[in-house]
């Protein structure tokens, strides 16, 4: 019998699908290769291979269902996926033992089959088979089900990345991403770390008041010791929830980077992490793009100018190109209401880019002039200023968390505070 993985979830074959929007964790390096029988499956299994986190799986698409699979293994060895798809009952179940005899142990199989019927369901979960999908199937249900077989549910969730980036150089995208990640960690009591990416000017140490000796310079330059501990050893506490993984922000080295540079890092980050923000600096190059589409999810920070307009459309056009299964990339305004400067309304900004902005904030020189010079977050230097509120919708947005209930004080609370302090 093939030694398959157990099913991985209670969802029976006639339930509602989750919606597309679910946090669905990246596959690793597996090879997976899926035999269709018709041409609408074999094109959604593409599809799902060209989604983000299938990225790193190696997928390959042949005709022919269950015989040719069972043909195929005669002479060679099996992936650590496979994909039938099957319309009929005893077919199935019939060329699933035939397939056991020439299958190696560890192979996991995914069945896509047309027969809604439980009792079917449980006799496939009985021979092993780790996932049953009912057909007509779309790209996100191949990528769900084959990204499941690899976060079993004891296992500890796969943090979530948020990428920030600016639709110009200069709009305060990493004095946004600061402050959402303060409010993420404060706020929605989520445990956080920000990675600045900006290795040669970054921000991040001097917002938080952080000086660290090591940083991700020393991930980046090291990818072979890179793993949780020697991340950990890198890791700035920042707050009880917050931390940062620092840029050196020095010039006396050349930071060209190949497009898989970061990889180690942020997988590393993922597993220790249920949320990681990335600052991510205004260039174009391969490992800033691959940031980006590898993002859960991403926010576009832009200025209300043509230039800041014409960048933010066109960051949208392709991440939503290149992530089609995922939910479009969020945009706010920054330094709206400059004195004496023309700007771009929010209106005219949703109509070209089709999408509202999250929130547009005010152009508040001194605050956030005062709050950088001085290390501190806006919520350290005014308690209740009006964008605090709006770094926390933006950070429930980008977590789909809701604000932590805080317990509402009485008019007795001073006095047992001070009767505690006694």
């Amino acid at each position: 019998m093939i030694n398959y993985a157990r099913q991985t979830h209670e969802e029976q074959p006639d339930a509602p699908p989750p919606p597309v929007e679910e946090h669905i964790a990246p596959a690793p390096r597996v090879s997976v290769q899926a035999f269709c029988e018709t041409v609408e499956t074999a094109a959604a299994v593409q599809s799902a291979g060209e989604d983000r986190r299938l990225g790193k799986a190696h997928l390959k698409i042949q005709m022919g269902g269950m015989a040719a699979a069972i043909e195929a293994y005669r002479s060679a060895p099996t992936p650590n996926v496979i994909v039938l798809e099957s319309d009929g009952r005893n077919d199935l179940l019939g060329g699933l033992d035939q397939l056991a005899t020439v299958c190696d142990a560890g192979t996991r199989v995914v069945v896509i089959g047309r027969i809604n019927d439980v009792m079917l369901y449980r006799e496939l979960v009985r021979r092993g088979v780790s996932d049953y999908v009912l057909a007509p199937v779309g790209a996100i249900d191949v990528v769900r089900s084959i990204c499941n077989l690899f976060s079993a549910p004891e296992a500890k969730a796969v943090g979530r990345i948020i990428a920030v980036v600016g639709a110009k150089g200069g709009v305060g995208a990493s004095t946004i991403s600061h402050n959402v990640a303060w409010a993420i960690a404060r706020d929605l009591a989520m445990d956080a770390v920000v990675a600045d990416l900006d290795l040669a000017f970054g921000t991040a140490g001097l917002d938080y008041n952080q000086d660290p000796p090591q940083g991700i310079a020393d991930a980046v330059f090291s990818p072979d010791r890179v793993d949780t501990a020697f991340i950990d050893r890198l890791l700035s506490k920042c707050t009880d929830h917050l931390s940062l993984l620092a840029a050196p922000a020095t010039l006396d080295r050349v930071y060209d980077f190949g497009t898989e540079a970061f990889d180690s890092v942020f997988d590393t980050l993922r597993s220790t992490m249920p949320c990681i923000v990335l600052d991510i600096p205004h260039q174009w190059a391969g490992w800033t793009k691959r940031a980006l589409i590898g993002a859960d999810d991403i926010l576009i920070v832009a200025a209300p100018d043509l230039a800041n307009l014409r960048n933010t459309k066109n960051l949208f056009d392709l991440l939503k190109a290149a992530r089609p299964n995922d939910r479009p990339p969020l945009y706010c305004l920054n330094q709206v209401g400059v004195p004496k400067r023309p700007e771009i309304a929010a209106t005219e900004f949703a109509k070209a880019i089709e999408s509202q902005p999250i929130v547009s904030i005010p152009f508040e020189p001194q605050i956030f002039g005062s709050a950088a010079n001085n290390g501190q977050m806006i919520a350290e230097i005014s308690a209740n200023h009006k964008s605090i509120e709006m770094f926390l919708q933006i950070a429930q947005r980008l977590t789909g968390r809701s604000e932590t209930k805080k317990q509402k004080s009485s008019l007795f609370s001073p006095l047992i505070d001070k009767l505690r302090g006694k």
